[in-house]
């Protein structure tokens, strides 16, 4: 059996970043990642990753990787707005209203580059990423009698580890196994993944040039379109007139769940189930684009970019964290413990500073002080998420066009997320409901109140 101090299972960023992190620190880590095809990435495997919308300002002070560091063809190209748009209203935001060290609103960046960037960063700082390996299982001894953690693997072959950090994505394919050894119930009771995470789908296009210069420095969202909890398309724009176009929703949603389909521009009446994501995608370019444009012929998809063919397919965690079992030498990292979050569409930021925290207490040999640590970081953006998706629960088409008349009014006197702190009594009742409502809703998950399986649940 080999043995590392620190074993990974799961190269995306918060494994790269663990891995990082515990070798610069001075340990021996081993990265475990299985590895898949890319269009994007030819030449050889890597994380099942997906590109997220991208990172704004202040996620790159979270995120603790500045774009300097990264190599040139990262960053495809900087973002200077987010456009929330519903059935009849919208609303522009050109700050995040978050003091950071970076100057732009954000940037966009190609994933497969990115993961690949965090590869080279973790092995230079002397971390062993092993690609194509798959892990069947953990198992642990706490007798003291030698490594804590056995890493088996579908090889056979096994890997021994005093600390073992969890970043195997939201799907948890091994995170829930090994949870499941301290937990009095099921974990599936809690973590089912068609419960806790959102399905996505996205495309690469290519746009026409007039079209790419009006979405040009936009990520741009469409609320109130498609029925669901934190359901939505976006286009994102990359370069060289590619955008990617794409949506997410909750898992295994049906049409007879949905009150008032017809109040949503993107179903149609003689609908008899949801969409497939290719279908709302083709929805949302005829009714934006369609009366100027032949959206096939116009739009093509970009085949050698995304997964495959230009599209890809993944899933993305909901947005209720975890804590981990510290006492048993466990960190569960990134979108496995749920940092990541389907309201804002993505959380590279989140599960590289997760991920980071992980490695770092991992080589120094006590991880006792990670859900700590890990509320300290990233604890203000998870709260903001879980409040903001909390609040808009429930919302219908109409609630969607109220909300974003009522925060355009709010905007006058203050930036970006600053609208909900506001006390811009001119902005009427309805601003005070909408940053009252917000401010309770916050208020009830205070204190770490957000996580949805807590620490004092784990026993050894």
């Amino acid at each position: 059996m080999e043995r590392f101090d620190v074993a990974v299972v799961g190269g995306g960023p918060a494994g790269s970043a663990a891995g990082h992190a515990a070798a610069s620190a001075g340990a021996s880590a081993v990265v475990l990642e299985k590895g898949v095809p890319r269009a994007d990435r030819p030449d050889r495997l890597g994380p099942d990753s997906t590109d997220a919308a991208g990172i704004l300002d202040y996620w790159v002070d979270i995120m603790g990787i500045h774009p300097d560091e990264m190599p040139d063809d990262v960053v495809l190209g900087e973002l200077d707005r987010a456009e929330f748009i519903g059935p009849n209203e919208s609303i522009t935001l050109r700050s995040t209203g978050i003091e950071s060290s970076y100057d732009n609103f954000g940037f966009c960046m190609q994933r497969a580059r990115f993961d690949d960037f965090l590869r080279g960063r973790a092995e230079d700082a002397g971390a062993s990423y092993r690609v194509g390996v798959s892990v069947r299982g953990v198992e642990s001894d706490h007798s003291g009698g030698g490594p804590r953690h056995c890493v088996e693997l579908a090889s056979g072959d096994a890997i021994g580890a005093d600390f073992l950090i969890l970043a195997d994505g939201p799907q948890r394919q091994v995170t829930t196994g090994v949870l499941d050894e301290y937990l009095s119930f099921d974990v599936t009771e809690r973590l089912s993944t068609r419960q806790t995470n959102h399905i996505a789908y996205q495309e690469h296009r290519r746009l026409p040039d007039e079209v790419f210069e009006e979405v040009a420095g936009a990520i741009k969202f469409w609320w109130g379109y498609m029925p669901g909890h934190t359901a939505y398309p976006w286009i994102f724009p990359n370069d060289d007139n590619v955008a990617r176009i794409g949506l997410t929703m909750p898992i295994g949603m049906e049409l007879d769940d949905v009150a008032n389909p017809e109040d949503y521009p993107l179903l149609d009446p003689d609908d008899d189930r949801i969409p497939q994501g290719r279908e709302y995608i083709r929805r949302l370019l005829e009714r934006e684009y369609g009366d100027e444009y032949d959206i096939e012929e116009d739009f093509p998809l970009v085949e050698d970019r995304g997964k495959s063919g230009g599209t890809e397919t993944y899933a993305i965690s909901s947005t209720r964290p975890i804590d981990s079992p510290t006492d048993a030498g466990i960190a569960v990292v990134g979108g496995a413990m749920g940092s990541t979050s389907a309201f804002h569409e993505g959380g590279d930021h989140t599960a590289v500073r997760t991920g980071a925290i992980a490695g770092e207490l991992a080589a120094a040999g006590d991880l006792s002080p990670y859900n700590d640590r890990w509320k300290d970081a990233i604890g203000d953006e998870i709260l903001r998420n879980v409040a903001m998706a909390d609040v808009v629960h429930d919302y219908a088409p109409d609630d969607w066009d109220w909300a974003f008349s009522t925060a355009r009014k709010l905007l006058d006197n203050s930036e970006g997320y600053g609208l909900f702190d506001t006390s811009n009594i001119s902005a009427g009742f309805s601003a005070a409901r909408l940053v009252t409502t917000y401010k309770r809703t916050k208020f009830s998950f205070r204190n770490g109140k957000y996580v949805q399986l807590s620490e004092s649940e784990y026993a050894l």
